[in-house]
């Protein structure tokens, strides 16, 4: 007979805590929710903006880009 839901999750669970984890609790946005996909739209509008206004930032990103490549060979 297979062992109930409960007590794998059970189980799961305490060979996690037994590896010195522990849980925790998030919240995130609920994606469904009606306007989430504007708001979405509207943070990426107001980053971008913020990201042109930023000239020190493309000189960063080409350095850390260099950086990246420099890794790899």
């Amino acid at each position: 007979m297979p062992t109930p839901v409960s007590e794998r999750v059970q189980k799961r669970r305490s060979a996690l805590r037994a590896a010195g984890l522990r849980p925790v609790q998030i919240w995130v946005p609920d994606t469904r929710r009606r306007g989430f996909a504007e708001e979405c739209r509207r943070q990426s509008r107001v980053v971008a903006r913020a990201d042109a206004a930023d000239h020190d930032l493309d000189v960063f990103m080409d350095a850390a880009l260099a950086d990246l490549g420099e890794a790899d060979t």
